[in-house]
């Protein structure tokens, strides 16, 4: 029996955010019923990279069922109330005010179903200057500060997938179960609201108190602010494998068995963390040299055996083929469609995974 067995979720949900939560709730067992317009979640449009499916729907919709309820009518909000009414969480992340104007206001709901868990997801919550703006990814990833953290020296920039979403959707998950417990001590549901400007700005904590102690995190690419060397080196084949040294200790161990020159830790410029910072293009400059003096396989195998932690610098394509990435199959409308396993692994209860609704699907 999965943990979620017996639960139902109603999502009134669209894009990303809040399907990233009710997803994760679908694989854990709960019965989710995703609230979709006659025309679908508009993100079933977003794309058709999976068999002509939007990849988004296919990645973020498993497992669920499909309810077509038009909201605009008398009839659609008397079958919503009647969901609602029989569940054990209502998710949501429409405009905000528009559940409240349907007549679905969650101090109202709260009183008629009072162990009824609500989790609304906004982009800036519902008081402050911001409340009603309109809020997508990208737009939190710039009003937030990300982007200016993110990119090279000569530009901010996108993180290069939904990270504002996703994050969002992952606290909302969290919130919930929390909730569940707690409910299962008290009996009481719970009002959770969580606005993707806040989820951002609790994850730049740190750059955030950096910032305002006089040292604003400045763009480095694929290098370190705090740390060096940790950074891409190319090798003498013109790979880009990129190191990290977290301590004196394998500063010297990268310095004697993968530079070959042991010394080094003894120069003033190099000898701690703080100086080889303060001295980054010197340090930079002695480890590239090295490293473009050898070919990928040798740095490779040096780094290995030195045990120092090192990444190469993949593409999507080499994620495609890594010989770690793990796979599950789901079915969709349009057949079996293969993409990367959900992270959390059970050991001893392997999971299925629900098939991707057509709209109006019931769920399988």
């Amino acid at each position: 029996m999965l943990p979620l067995e017996g639960l139902t979720v109603i999502a009134v949900e669209q894009a990303v955010a809040a399907p990233y939560c009710s997803s994760r709730l679908a694989d854990a067992g709960a019965h989710v019923i995703k609230i979709e317009r006659p025309e679908g979640d508009f993100a079933r449009g977003y794309d058709a990279a999976a068999k002509g499916q939007s990849s988004y729907f296919v990645w973020l919709n498993r497992g669920k069922e499909s309810a077509v309820v038009d909201l605009a009518t008398k009839e659609g909000r008397a079958e919503l109330e009647k969901l609602i009414a029989s569940a054990d969480v209502l998710l949501q992340n429409l405009k905000p005010g528009s559940m409240d104007k349907l007549g679905f206001a969650r101090e109202r709901l709260r009183k008629d179903y009072p162990k009824l868990i609500i989790c609304t997801i906004s982009g800036y919550g519902d008081e402050g200057p911001y409340a009603h703006r309109k809020a997508y990814d990208l737009l939190i990833q710039a009003e937030s500060g990300l982007a200016s953290i993110t990119g090279g020296p000569e530009s901010a920039s996108r993180v290069g997938m939904s990270i504002v979403d996703v994050a969002t959707g992952a606290t909302a998950h969290a919130a919930i179960l929390e909730a569940l417990i707690g409910r299962g001590r008290t009996g009481q549901g719970a009002d959770i609201r969580i606005s993707m400007f806040d989820v951002m700005a609790d994850w730049l904590t740190v750059p955030l108190l950096n910032a305002e102690a006089g040292n604003p995190p400045k763009r480095l690419g694929l290098a370190h602010p705090s740390i060096a060397p940790y950074g891409v080196f190319t090798s003498k084949d013109g790979k880009d494998i990129l190191i990290s040294i977290q301590s004196e200790r394998e500063w010297k161990k990268l310095c004697s068995d993968v530079l070959r020159q042991p010394d080094l830790p003894n120069d003033p410029r190099l000898c701690n963390g703080v100086e080889r910072v303060k001295n980054r293009a010197y340090t930079d400059k002695i480890v590239a040299d090295i490293f473009g003096s050898l070919t990928r396989d040798d740095l490779l195998e040096h780094l290995a055996a030195a045990d120092i932690a090192f990444a190469e610098v993949n593409a999507m394509e080499d994620l495609s083929h890594h010989p770690h990435l793990r796979r599950i199959e789901v079915d969709t409308p349009n057949g079996k469609v293969s993409y990367p396993a959900p992270a959390a692994i059970f050991v001893g209860d392997e999971r299925r995974y629900g098939a991707v609704p057509g709209i109006g699907d019931k769920r399988k």
